[in-house]
């Protein structure tokens, strides 16, 4: 039988140079052919069975095909299934009736491993909507309830759409923590696009009965669209939630000090940073600073006592 070269090209294209013993035999090449390719290092053993075509360390992209061959049939899972998320290994997914051991790779044993598999994928994945239910699942399991909504933000930013997790979490029976994911879904789809934002929303804002601001609206002070975290339109304030990492630059303070001032120069809006401390550390002070605002500005409504404000 004659090699397929043509085939195995493709192949070696489709998943960064790493082809499982099955690909090769598949395509004509024998078990010699590949131990004289190991010896001449045209192949190396990545795993027993799988191979890569160059020496030296593996990229990413090669690590999670190694794992998925090596595990096949196996899916990336987990956080390695969700673009823009990271894992310390990689995580992959097979059958709960197999059981299978890869060192350096967190393997799971999954129930309708395949129906829930993208296997157009390359490498194939858990669909991201049923992978993202696994991750928050694990992390409120572990008592990590902002990791949870960070993994929540992050790829309905960069892979999915909320309805599409709110489905597949009404289609699965038994999911950890299945209330707070649904709550935390539909606060995405509400417009609180990060921890800090959902912060605000429910230690701030809902718990001392201040006014339900437009979430992620966008502007055009500035001459160029812009979006703004929470405006309270009819009293003209507008809050945005400063994290450190996209605020922390001397470039991002002027350009929010530029988008603050053209609120004010153009509609006469006002502009609160709120930082985590103030959410996470002050909220009922930051609540009573809002209100304070909000009621020179026209707002009728009263402050709400939480039960984390001082007594007295």
């Amino acid at each position: 039988m004659a090699i397929d070269t043509r085939t195995l090209d493709h192949l070696s294209w489709l998943q960064h140079g790493v082809l499982a013993r099955r690909q090769f035999l598949d395509a004509g090449v024998t078990d010699n052919d590949i131990e004289r390719w190991v010896r001449r290092r045209r192949l190396v053993a990545a795993r027993p069975g799988v191979y890569v075509n160059h020496t030296g360390p593996l990229t990413p992209a090669q690590r999670e095909w190694v794992a998925v061959l090596a595990a096949w049939p196996a899916a990336l899972s987990h956080e390695s299934a969700i673009p823009g998320l990271r894992s310390d290994r990689v995580q992959v997914a097979i059958d709960v009736r197999r059981t299978i051991e890869l060192p350096g790779v967190q393997v799971h044993r999954m129930a309708h491993f395949a129906e829930r598999t993208d296997w157009r994928a390359a490498p194939p994945r858990i669909k991201v909507a049923d992978a993202v239910i696994d991750v928050m699942s694990g992390r409120i399991s572990n008592d990590d309830v902002a990791g949870a909504y960070a993994a929540l933000a992050t790829a309905t930013h960069a892979a999915t759409q909320p309805d599409r997790i709110a489905r597949a979490l009404a289609r699965r029976e038994r999911v950890a923590g299945r209330g707070l994911i649904a709550g935390m879904v539909a606060d995405v789809e509400a417009g609180a696009c990060s921890v800090l934002e959902r912060g605000y929303l429910h230690r701030v804002e809902r718990p001392h009965g201040l006014p339900r601001g437009r979430r992620q609206p966008g502007s055009l002070a500035t001459g160029k669209r812009t979006m703004k975290d929470v405006r309270y339109d009819k009293y003209g304030l507008i809050v945005e939630l400063n994290g450190r990492m996209i605020h922390d630059r001397p470039q991002a303070w002027d350009a929010d000090a530029e988008r603050d001032l053209a609120e004010l120069a153009v509609a006469e809006a006002v502009t609160a940073r709120v930082t985590y401390g103030l959410v996470f550390r002050h909220q009922c002070r930051t609540a009573a600073w809002i209100g304070r605002i909000l009621h020179r500005r026209g707002w009728t409504g009263m402050l709400f006592a939480c039960p984390s404000c001082p007594t007295g």
